[in-house]
């Protein structure tokens, strides 16, 4: 063989090695909540001043951890992972693998899906809770319990698990997994159709439930993240038609009445505002400034 053949074939070599890296690469997006995972009921798992949240933390970590592992058996090589409760500062980042990357604190523009993007394969949601219409549900609430009673996106009411299927959808990446109580569950797959769950508590009311010890919970993720990941061709991306249209109620009339003296929001009773945006990314950064923006924000 020639030089010249021999320079031709390990090129071609090389190039085919690179190919089916590429083609190898399985990324993961992981937004990771903490209302829904086994065994919380109360703010005492949820905050610092509460007595058993440095245990929960730890339940909290090992239950995105067994997400992890049941989609890495199933083939997924990358992963980000977003903490996306309380401030942003649960997950025991010490305890993850070298090659998972961490998603920490606020404000961020795309809030429980920062750095989600086009190079995504899946989504999965650890931990979620229902929403705050729902007459069900451990701690549920959208958001924000203190402050807002709905959200809807062109019209549909949607829990956070929705919202954050639709930001994931605007960059074509489909939702394949939620963990958490049965009324998540049973809202998630009314909007977003079928999707491998893991149900790690069934809830009694807001602060009660019957629940799943930590180990068994992530024993029950582990296996829903390997059958979430393994068939995750057959999920579609849930996409909400552009432009958007946003709908807030608030449980009080003065942040209604207030962020109305904006030219792009219309007030559309005393405890609701509309704001249009035109896609997915716009609604999710006009939601944060809601959310995050106070006069005395300082640094």
């Amino acid at each position: 063989m020639t030089l010249r053949n021999l320079f031709l074939a390990a090129a071609l070599a090389a190039a085919v090695s690179r190919t089916a890296a590429a083609q190898a690469k399985l990324k993961v997006y992981v937004s990771v909540d903490m209302e829904g995972v086994a065994g919380v009921v109360t703010g005492d798992q949820l905050g610092p001043p509460g007595f058993e949240y440095e245990r929960f933390r730890g339940f909290m970590t090992n239950e995105a951890l067994a997400a992890i592992e049941g989609a890495r058996a199933a083939g997924a090589t990358e992963f980000l992972v977003s903490d996306s409760h309380g401030n942003g500062e649960n997950l025991l980042i010490e305890r993850f693998p070298k090659d998972v990357q961490i998603v920490r604190a606020w404000p961020r523009p795309l809030a429980m899906m920062q750095g989600i993007d086009a190079t995504f394969d899946a989504v999965m949601f650890v931990g979620y809770h229902a929403s705050t219409t729902s007459p069900e549900g451990v701690r549920a609430h959208t958001m924000s319990s203190a402050h807002l009673a709905d959200l809807r996106l062109n019209g549909v009411s949607m829990p956070e698990a929705g919202l954050n299927a639709a930001i994931a959808g605007s960059f074509g990446v489909p939702v394949v997994l939620l963990t958490g109580d049965d009324a998540i569950v049973k809202e998630a797959t009314a909007l977003l159709g079928p999707l491998a769950t893991a149900t790690v508590k069934w809830n009694y009311g807001f602060h009660s439930a019957k629940t799943l010890t930590p180990e068994a919970s992530c024993d029950a993720i582990r296996e829903a993240a390997r059958r979430a990941i393994a068939e995750r061709r057959a999920r579609k991306p849930f996409v909400v038609a552009a432009p958007v249209t946003l709908d807030v109620r608030f449980k009080n009339y003065r942040p209604a009445e207030v962020l109305a003296y904006l030219p792009i929001v219309e007030r559309t009773d005393a405890h609701a505002i509309r704001f249009k945006g035109k896609d997915m990314v716009e609604v999710s950064r006009f939601l944060e400034f809601v959310n995050e923006y106070e006069p005395g924000l300082s640094p």
